[in-house]
């Protein structure tokens, strides 16, 4: 098993005519990930990489069959009219790369999912990889690389560092330990899935056995994935490293998300949270795969 994807997930992409839509269906479908469609609106009738593009979702929708997911490779200010379109269609899991959308729009897109019971991951999401099965989105850039640092295995990968997406993954292959599923959450002050609810997922999965969190400072993402731990919502084991200590308030680290605003969303926070509800917090990324080989005896 995996979350969120697996090889019989059928995807569409909307943008595939697009410079980054045409690149990463290519990467996507060398990788193995059922594209049975693309959406941009006035190319209907072309093709990319042998996949239809079709005006609309519904019009794709109504030649292939329905889809279970759909990426959005949209200009920001674009992204809202097409995550909407996708969910009016009945698309009920949504993977969003774009990243510097207006907040208002941000907050309209979750609230609508969440109305919809639509998972939207993202927006800024690299988006997800379940390893030898399929790819949402650019996490792993080609098929090549991806299958290089990618191995299949039973820990559950959360980032929210799109570079550390990779590189997590990969320290836990080169320790021996492969994945189930790893996902960039994405860079957004306001997201759709949160992390508590990708524990959930991976506490339901039945090949996850542990999960690796690379955390940030800034927002709520890793105290609420804490009291998700404190609550018995996620039981397996949880190693978490919590990037930016270093940064004083109001600098922000990385990305829009990364900032430490009156006394809120510091590394100390985090930890203290995590370490209380039962959560193993360490020092420095290196020792993420050593302890989790340790935690399910390996």
């Amino acid at each position: 098993m995996s979350i969120l994807l697996d090889k019989n997930t059928k995807v569409i992409v909307q943008g595939m005519t697009g410079r980054e839509g045409s690149l990463r269906t290519e990467f996507m479908k060398g990788y193995g990930t059922q594209v049975v469609a693309g959406v941009t609106p006035g190319r209907g009738g072309q093709e990319v990489h042998g996949i239809p593009v079709f005006d609309t979702v519904k019009a794709a929708i109504d030649k292939v069959g329905m889809v279970d997911a759909t990426v959005t490779f949209i200009p920001g200010p674009g992204l809202k009219g097409a995550v909407y379109e996708a969910i009016d269609a009945g698309i009920k899991f949504i993977v969003s790369p774009v990243e510097r959308i207006p907040v208002h729009d941000v907050i309209a897109m979750v609230n609508y999912a969440l109305k919809n019971k639509v998972k939207l991951l993202g927006p800024g999401s690299l988006g997800l990889i379940s390893p030898g099965k399929a790819a949402m989105g650019w996490l792993g850039g080609s098929a090549d690389w991806a299958q290089m640092l990618f191995e299949p295995g039973p820990i559950g990968v959360i980032s929210r560092s799109g570079g550390q997406s990779g590189t997590v993954p990969w320290a836990l292959k080169v320790a021996g330990l492969g994945i189930s599923t790893a996902l960039h959450i994405g860079t957004e002050p306001v997201l759709g899935l949160s992390m508590a609810e990708v524990l959930e997922m991976f506490e339901a999965d039945g090949q996850t056995k542990a999960v690796a969190i690379f955390g940030e400072i800034g927002g709520t993402l890793e105290e609420e994935a804490a009291e998700a731990v404190a609550t018995k919502k996620f039981t397996k084991p949880l190693v978490v490293f919590i990037a930016g200590a270093w940064a004083p308030e109001g600098m922000r680290f990385s990305h829009a998300s990364s900032i430490v605003e009156r006394g809120k969303g510091s590394a100390k926070s985090k930890i203290e949270a995590l370490t209380k509800a039962g959560a193993h917090v360490v020092d420095s990324p290196e020792e993420m795969a050593p302890t989790i080989k340790k935690l399910i005896n390996l």
